[in-house]
Formats: structure tokens, sequence, C-alpha cells
């Protein structure tokens, strides 16, 4: 429902003026960010460090939607943890390092303002451990870690302070529902 509601506040801005677009074919653009909450666990999973996330886009073309649209990939990495507790002092410890490729289409509708949207294919390496002892007999601590594939469909928006500096902020389902920060094109 998050998602639906950007899209039509994007597409509502579409129908202003607008000079040329804010990404562009070769533009390079890091973003530094955090996440909160996640959908990394489940009920009753408390939040033991909010996503802390980084990723890069290249712009690959532009010039489409009278000269307002351009597509963009890049890589996509971040790390969360959180835990679940059994009763005090006891429970599972949870890691997750996310990393993958991702594309997204931009539309800049306004001078200095780029709206986007796109999806990621992923990997999430999980580790998890036990803390605590649940009775006085059990003091074994256990470690666990797999992996599995992940994804993450996103819509987000970009304003650019000056030429190089911008904030940013998305929603999306997969990783995070809200995820802000800084961004730095080059």
């Amino acid at each position: 429902m998050k998602i639906i509601c950007v899209c039509l506040f994007c597409a509502g801005l579409s129908v202003t003026a607008s000079a040329q677009s804010a990404f562009a074919k070769n533009d390079k653009v890091i973003n530094l960010g955090i996440g909160l909450p996640t959908y990394l666990g489940g009920n009753g999973y408390s939040m033991s460090m909010p996503l802390i996330s980084g990723s890069f886009e290249y712009g690959i073309v532009d010039n489409l939607i009278n000269g307002k649209a351009s597509i963009g990939v890049g890589g996509y990495l971040a790390y969360t943890a959180n835990k679940y507790e059994y009763m005090p002092n006891y429970g599972h410890r949870y890691s997750y390092f996310i990393l993958g490729p991702r594309g997204a289409f931009h539309y800049s509708p306004v001078p200095k303002l780029d709206t986007y949207g796109g999806l990621m294919l992923g990997y999430d390496i999980i580790g998890s451990s036990t803390y605590g002892a649940a009775l006085p007999y059990d003091q074994d601590k256990y470690t666990v870690s797999g992996s599995k594939i992940g994804y993450s469909i996103f819509a987000g928006v970009r304003y650019y302070f000056t030429s190089h500096i911008a904030v940013f902020g998305e929603v999306g389902y997969g990783i995070a529902p809200l995820e802000g920060g800084i961004s730095f094109r080059f």
C-alpha cells in the first residue's frame, strides 16, 4: 500500500514543468542510509541494530520520456541485527548481511528532484547464536548460519541541495519498509 501511495505522489508531481533529468547517463551515485524497521525476522523479534545500507548506481540510459527519465543499475550492501528473547536474558541473536544487484527507473519531474522505482535480487547471509541460559545446566551456546535468495521492490525520491549532494528516502518491500539517508553524485 505504501508503494502505491508513493507512486501516486510521484505521478502527481509529474504534471509540473521540468528541465533536464536529475539522474542521467554516466552519473554515479552513492547512497548511505539507515532503514527502520526491517522485514527480516518475524513477530516477537526486537531490533538490535537498525539496517545500515550503502548502494551504488550508474546511469546507463537517459533522454527517455521527453528527457526527464533514465535507467540506472548498481549494487546494494546492508547489515542489520535482531533478537528473539524467550525469557529475560535468554534467546537468539540474528545478523543479516545483504548484498545484490539492483536496477531503477528514474523520472525527474522538476529540477533537483529525482523520483525512482526499482527491483533488487540479492543474497542474504544469516547468522544466529543463543545467549543466556534457560536453565542452570543449559550453558551451551549454539551458533548457526545460513543464507537465502532475497529480493526487494522499492520506490524512492532524492532531492539535490547541490549538484553533488542529496537526501533520499525509500519505501519498499523485502528488506526495510522505510530507508533514508544521504546521496553523493560524482
